[in-house]
């Protein structure tokens, strides 16, 4: 594989992955040659979130192009905590929970980033070193390379001083130089010379980048990806029940799958080039071919597909899609077992009916209490224009108070589910109990 670095940055720069870099021409030469590159995850979770897709996507982007990446988990950095652009101090975990969910987002890590034939991205935990360093080991031959004066003038740390009533404590005020000694040890072990982060990292990468400099004698560089906002300027990846997780037990694969669906068409383009390997002048065909298309655009469907498929698989990206068109056509006779179990863990209002609530409940209570409705009123409209089904089958204004017959056991799917559509959009899943 031919390595070039002018062109591999400016297919970075085109697609508008990069915010910040050091030494630009220098980089690009840098870059002719296979080269070690690294981005930290601290573990402030049991899973990683949306907002470390691009710099995961960026070490699969240097691997693509020949170079060897590495993920560093942060297994040590996450006890301390991490102030960059944070309003408050970050709460401290015990070691165990830090070490529990180091060990989960390295397992994440492993099956997003190492599940084709290229050479394995290197998966490192950063409390192979940092635990073992001696206090005044680390301030006489660390400490000694760095100025308050700086220190105190990164626009991180400026900020939470200058914040009243806040401040900011020595154990995160020292974050940056923990960071920096796990570039100075990268470049020792394994001869890493690039690190890639967020745009609130560039702080802590220049620190690294000074150690090296100062310690090494060598020049080393520094990458950050924008932070990724929507057209009205708001952060990307949040959705009112929280973040997007990327493990499926927080964020199911339907889930994930129908954010994706929903990005605006201000965004879908952008999206497309930050968060698949899609090439540019295919994602330029499908926006001139949306924008000349009297049909719905096929942007959102591809990113939904694309990203889906990279962060759970196949299988799951098909559930997902089987799940969404179930819904949209009223066909719930073509959802599998397990894709009932997928919406009754995180997808639809979810209801368990026992025999006893059948004879308390009625049709229209039992969707007004799941607030599927503001008022029985809505429901019995809904009934009467026959908007209303269960398992595809529409229900007529009489049917409505006969519960034992609507979710009678023979009429349910696998022996158990319902799948009750109000109206266009609203939908709530009912399981016996």
């Amino acid at each position: 594989m031919e390595i070039n670095g002018k062109k591999f940055i400016s297919s970075l720069e085109s697609r508008g992955l990069i915010y910040q870099k050091s030494g630009s021409d220098d980089l690009e030469e840098h870059l002719n040659s296979e080269r070690t590159v690294y981005c930290g995850f601290d573990p402030t979770a049991d899973s990683l979130h949306l907002g470390h897709l691009v710099p995961l996507l960026m070490l699969k982007r240097f691997q693509l192009a020949g170079h060897k990446p590495i993920a560093l988990v942060g297994g040590a950095t996450g006890l301390i905590g991490d102030p960059s652009f944070k309003a408050t101090e970050r709460k401290l975990h015990s070691a165990e929970i830090v070490e529990q969910w180091a060990l989960k987002i390295t397992s994440q890590i492993e099956n997003l980033i190492n599940v084709d034939e290229l050479k394995s991205v290197s998966i490192i935990n950063n409390a192979s070193w940092l635990s073992e360093i001696k206090m005044l080991d680390f301030l006489r031959d660390i400490g000694k390379y760095f100025s308050i004066n700086n220190l105190i003038a990164k626009e991180s740390v400026k900020k939470r001083i200058e914040r009243e009533g806040e401040g900011i404590s020595y154990t995160e005020f020292s974050y940056s130089l923990v960071q920096a000694l796990d570039f100075a040890q990268l470049y020792k072990q394994v001869d890493c010379t690039i690190q890639v982060g967020g745009s609130d990292q560039w702080g802590n990468i220049v620190s690294g980048i000074e150690l090296n400099r100062r310690e090494s004698k060598t020049q080393c560089f520094g990458i950050t990806v924008p932070l990724i906002t929507k057209s009205d300027g708001t952060k990307f990846g949040k959705t009112e029940s929280g973040s997007v997780w990327l493990d499926s037990k927080k964020t199911s694969p339907y889930m994930f799958y129908q954010f994706w669906l929903r990005v605006e068409d201000e965004d879908v383009y952008k999206f497309l080039n930050f968060f698949t390997f899609l090439s540019e002048e295919y994602i330029q065909q499908v926006k001139i071919n949306d924008e000349s298309s009297k049909n719905k655009p096929i942007a959102q469907s591809i990113l939904a597909e694309e990203v889906t498929r990279f962060v759970h698989g196949q299988e799951h990206l098909d559930a997902a899609k089987r799940i969404t068109n179930a819904l949209f056509s009223n066909s719930a006779e073509n959802l599998l077992q397990g894709d009932f179990k997928q919406l009754a863990l995180d997808g639809l209002p979810h209801v368990i009916l026992g025999d006893a609530d059948k004879s308390s409940l009625s049709l229209s209570k039992l969707i007004v209490d799941a607030g599927i409705t503001k008022s029985g009123r809505e429901v019995k409209d809904a009934l009467k224009r026959g908007a209303i089904s269960i398992n595809g089958k529409i229900v007529s204004p009489e049917d409505g108070f006969n519960m034992d017959s609507l979710f009678a056991k023979d009429h349910s799917q696998y022996d158990n589910y319902f799948l009750i559509k109000v109206g266009k959009k609203k939908h709530l899943l009912v399981s016996l109990r």
